[in-house]
């Protein structure tokens, strides 16, 4: 496998002048001599100008000599080189892609929408012009290839896996390292260098997400209720021992499950008490 090699190609200043004065000093030797020799060169001056390129900071220019792969150029500036290169001219600047929402299924089934957000740069020309073709379509197809493999991997959460401890939502860090490794994997025979991948978008599927979104309004009431019924256990806990330590009243089983049983209507309800108030004794 061939890698990038460098080109040092001629000052394109000094070649300019040389070959000016070399067609104005051949145009005044055909004017005062006649002889066609000249002219030959003169012709021969102006196929050498077609050597001249720029290469602007941050790109390069990979030159093929009758399909020979001979060098790149990085350095920017004005250049001459052989007038018979073919220079294809290649970006080295970080360039940013925003995957399209991708369909797929995750760990156990459930279809999401999910896309990426990729920073990559090309690092090996070489790789770049002729391992792959159209390493821009390269890198597009093998990131969403990257994509479709790492939502099958994790479950979008752990709700019908409570074992996951690694789900899309919740570890994004390790996801999202896992995520990187991959598309870096996938784009190094192109000569990509990979410098930043990030999950942009993440949800569920329209035909299930209101599902969901109800399963998890559901999950979280559940958490509440059970965190007021701890709540109010203890506080009906303190409320008897109190009223028992300070000799207020004596509960008999009965008295002290009725008790009970209003104390937590009044902690746990949704809704306020309407007080009653009781004008007998405590049996009436």
């Amino acid at each position: 496998m061939k890698y990038e090699k460098n080109l040092k190609p001629v000052n394109g200043y000094l070649m300019f002048i040389a070959l000016v004065a070399v067609v104005v000093i051949t145009i005044v030797g055909l004017y005062n001599t006649g002889n066609m020799l000249f002219l030959t060169l003169i012709l021969i001056g102006f196929l050498l100008f077609k050597g001249f390129f720029t290469v602007n900071p941050n790109s390069s220019c990979v030159m093929v000599l009758f399909g020979a792969y001979k060098g790149t150029v990085r350095e920017n500036g004005f250049f001459w080189a052989n007038p018979f290169y073919t220079k294809q001219k290649i970006s080295l600047r970080a360039r940013n892609f925003d995957s399209v929402r991708l369909k797929v299924n995750d760990n156990i089934g459930n279809p999401i929408l999910i896309n990426v957000i990729l920073v990559w740069k090309v690092k090996d020309t070489y790789k770049a012009a002729f391992d792959v073709d159209q390493y821009e379509e390269f890198v597009r197809v093998q990131t969403d290839a990257a994509v479709r493999k790492l939502a099958g991997s994790y479950p979008y959460d752990n709700f019908d896996d409570e074992e996951a401890d690694l789900t899309l939502r919740s570890g994004l860090d390790e996801v999202n390292e896992a995520l990187e490794n991959e598309i870096t994997e996938r784009l190094s025979m192109a000569g990509i260098e990979v410098m930043e991948a990030r999950i942009g978008y993440l949800a569920y599927a329209p035909e299930i997400a209101s599902a969901m979104l109800k399963r998890q309004q559901a999950v979280a009431i559940v958490a509440a209720r059970k965190k007021i019924v701890e709540g109010a256990v203890r506080m009906v806990e303190d409320a008897l021992t109190q009223l028992s330590d300070d000799k207020i009243i004596d509960f008999d089983d009965d008295k002290k499950a009725s008790m009970i049983s209003n104390l937590m209507v009044v902690l746990c309800g949704d809704k306020e008490v309407i007080p009653v108030i009781n004008a007998g004794t405590l049996n009436s």
